[in-house]
């Protein structure tokens, strides 16, 4: 279920996490590593196996003459998101994870909206809450603000291919309030704390 885009002129209003649930299913998964016991974790992601690609790339043509064409066969993680836009309006994507790229696609159309070099990526904010959202942060572009049923694994994938393809390791800001550029010209500050039935969220404008 799509939710309504959000008055330009106003912050969005506070979020839980119940209205995310019914795009997307508790299934967020992953392994301790970058969290270091920081991170309140939901009891089945502790113990949930992972495979990587969620939505079989290899198997889908359209998906693959994308990454071919920029060279690019190595899928080590995919699943689909929402990504928000700098207004607050919710999109349907599909996250594919290369070792050399994050790539965003149009699930209805099967067309690339951004490609996003794994060297320009500095670090990602997530909250210390069982929630579903996570930034991207990249300094010479804006970032990316997503959510995702998976989150601790692609957080953790993120972080062992940036160690493998270079000499640092990407860093993980776990904070219940962080800032992000949702655009060129658009700072958003988030933040995130625990309510009765769910994490609530909430957006200012900077």
């Amino acid at each position: 279920m799509d939710r309504p885009k959000f008055d330009d002129e106003s912050p969005p209003p506070g979020d839980d996490g119940g209205d995310l649930d019914h795009v997307l299913r508790e299934e967020d998964g992953g392994t301790p590593g970058p969290f270091a016991g920081a991170k309140v974790r939901r009891k089945a992601s502790r113990y949930r196996e992972h495979r990587g690609d969620y939505l079989h790339v290899s198997s889908r043509p359209g998906l693959m003459r994308i990454l071919e064409k920029q060279g690019d066969t190595s899928i080590l993680f995919a699943d689909k998101v929402l990504k928000f836009t700098g207004s607050g309006k919710m999109k349907r994507r599909i996250f594919i994870l290369t070792d050399f790229a994050i790539y965003l696609i149009d699930p209805e159309t099967e067309a690339m909206t951004r490609r996003i070099a794994l060297a320009a990526v500095e670090k990602m904010c997530l909250s210390k809450l069982s929630d579903n959202f996570f930034a991207v942060i990249i300094p010479t572009e804006y970032d990316l603000f997503m959510a995702s049923t998976r989150k601790t694994e692609l957080v953790q994938v993120m972080v062992d291919v940036t160690k493998s393809a270079s000499d640092y390791e990407l860093e993980v800001l776990l904070s219940n309030r962080f800032e992000y550029n949702a655009s060129a010209s658009l700072v958003k500050e988030v933040s995130f704390e625990e309510a009765e039935g769910g994490i609530k969220t909430r957006f200012k404008w900077k």
